[in-house]
């Protein structure tokens, strides 16, 4: 079941907004270091998530959630 999710690193006190097809194993891999930006805020907690029908949707909602944090930031 594909998820758009929000995770966050108290260590670096960011946020992270991602989609998959498999959360567990996403937010597992987040946490094992395999991504460049995400090895450096180990240990991230899931804050957020939805869950869609297809994966074009969840990677849409991905794209509408980091368009509104871009806004809110300037």
């Amino acid at each position: 079941m594909p998820y758009m999710y929000i995770l966050y690193s108290n260590k670096l006190d960011k946020y992270y907004v991602g989609s998959t097809r498999d959360i567990n194993d996403r937010i597992s891999r987040h946490n094992r270091g395999t991504g460049k930006f995400t090895a450096t805020g180990i240990p991230w907690n899931i804050v957020y998530s939805e869950k869609f029908e297809a994966y074009p949707e969840a990677r849409a909602r991905e794209m509408e959630v980091k368009r509104e944090k871009s806004r809110n930031i300037y």
